[in-house]
Formats: structure tokens, sequence, C-alpha cells
């Protein structure tokens, strides 16, 4: 049945087309002959230009589509440029903000290192952290070949951070000041208030304040929030006067002996990326 219909609209076409040819032919004869009444070349000519637009109709639509198929393939190749483009500028902005990052890490650790001038400093990125120990532990890229030594300072671009606790050859393992471990080797630290100098232990670090505690106080000088924590030099190979941090809070007995001094760490102990070992010569 679809081929009966199919042959029958070929057949019609085929007849029209006929039609036409025979209506193109006619209506030139006719124009050409200067004998024909003008009547009949009137409408001959009407004839012609009939046949003529009806022909030329349907090949300016497929000219038509044609042009605007060309022009529709154009712009989907320019848009998928564009999002190249586009996707190559967003990479390029996070490598730009990445580098400008570490750059600046980079001069504020240059900066702190020629401040060290009394010790020998030994740069180093951190390698690991594990989340499970992430307040305890760090793992630094130096070692013994680097000329790290166990219980040597580790510093980060704005203040002490922690102790070499293990060295191997080509990493050294730094224990955060951070650390809940409480059988830790803590750090001699003073601080200076109305020109009294008060000293005491790193004793531990209040986690939901972050906040580092010192205790072992012996002096009844009042101590005023504010006032700069540093090492006191009297803890084995830490050098003396390597920032801590400030007093945020401050605690007394009965007797107005502070019990315990709030510390809070200049050191951003959640930013650790590169450090500096402090190996001390004496």
């Amino acid at each position: 049945m679809q081929k009966f219909f199919f042959n029958k609209k070929l057949v019609i076409t085929l007849i029209a087309l006929i039609i036409s040819f025979l209506l193109i032919a006619y209506s030139i004869t006719v124009r050409n002959n200067r004998s024909t009444p003008s009547f009949v070349q009137q409408v001959g000519n009407e004839a012609f230009g009939l046949v003529d637009r009806v022909i030329s109709y349907p090949v300016g639509l497929v000219a038509n589509a044609g042009s605007s198929v060309t022009d529709l393939l154009n712009t989907y190749e320019e848009n998928q440029k564009l999002k190249q483009q586009i996707d190559q500028l967003a990479a390029d902005k996070v490598e730009n903000q990445t580098l400008r990052k570490e750059n600046k890490q980079l001069k504020e650790q240059l900066k702190l290192d020629r401040s060290l001038t009394d010790y020998t400093k030994i740069s180093a990125h951190v390698i690991s952290r594990a989340p499970s120990a992430w307040q305890n532990q760090i793992v630094i890229s130096k070692g013994s070949i680097a000329g790290v030594t166990k219980n040597s300072a580790v510093m980060s671009r704005k203040g002490l951070v922690g102790r070499v606790v293990e060295v191997n050859k080509s990493n050294s393992k730094v224990e955060l000041l951070t650390t809940q471990n409480d059988a830790s080797n803590r750090f001699a630290v003073q601080l200076e208030s109305d020109g009294q100098v008060i000293n005491g232990l790193i004793t531990g670090y209040d986690s939901q304040k972050n906040q580092l505690i010192m205790g072992q106080i012996t002096s009844k000088t009042k101590i005023k929030k504010g006032a700069q924590v540093i090492t006191s030099g009297m803890g084995g190979n830490t050098p003396k006067g390597l920032l801590i941090g400030t007093v945020a809070k401050v605690t007394n007995d009965d007797d107005g002996l502070a019990t315990k001094v709030y510390i809070r760490p200049a050191a951003d102990m959640t930013d650790l990326s590169v450090v500096t070992v402090a190996k001390r010569e004496d």
C-alpha cells in the first residue's frame, strides 16, 4: 500500500514538472512571436512569471536553509571554542591563586629565617599529616642528611609549631605544640609583665578554644592580656626568643598567684605547608 502511494506521488510530481516546462516553453514562444496579439503575449508573460516564481521559491528556500545550517554550525564551533577558553581561564585563575599563596608563604618564611641569625635554619615542606593525629604530629621533608637533629624547634611563618621527635635520613617527625600526649616533652617559655620575667611550661592545649596552656608559674606578678610569650631557651635544644603567641586569659588562685595562662598561638596550626627547623649549635 505504501509503495502504491509513493508511486502515485512520483507520477503526479513528474506530470507537474512536464506541465511546468511546457508552460515555460509556450510562454517564451508566445512572448517572442511579434504576430501574437498583445493580450496573448501578456498572458504568456504572466504564465512565465508565475512558473518562474513557483520554481525559484523552493530553490530560494533550500538556499536559505543551507545558509542557516552553515551559520548554525559556525555558531556551535565558536561556542565550543569560547567554552574551552572559559575553562582554561578558570584553571589559570586557580593556579595563579595557588602560586600567589605559596609565594606569600615563602616570603614570610624567608623573613623568619633571616631573624634566626644565631641558629642553623633548615627549610622543609610538610609531606604528611594524618587525620587521626592531626593535632599531634606532622612529617617534614628533611632528615639527617640535611642536618636535622632530634629535639630541634620547628617554626612556621609566624611562630613556633613544635619539636622534632624522630629523625630519618630523608624525613623527620615533628610533635606539635597542640599535642594531646601528656608524656610529651613540653616547651619552657617566658613572658614579661611590668618589667618582670615570668617563667613557666606549656602544659596543655584547649582544643575548643584553640589556646595553649602555660602552667607551673611561680611568680605573683600580675600578667596582662596581650603579653607576648616566647621560648626561654632553657628547654634543651630550643633557642631562646621564638614566638609562641600572646596571652588571652589568666586564671588565679585565692592568693592571687597565676595558675594557668591561656595563650593564643601565633602560628596557624591548620595551615602548615612550609616550616623551618631551628637547629641550635651549642
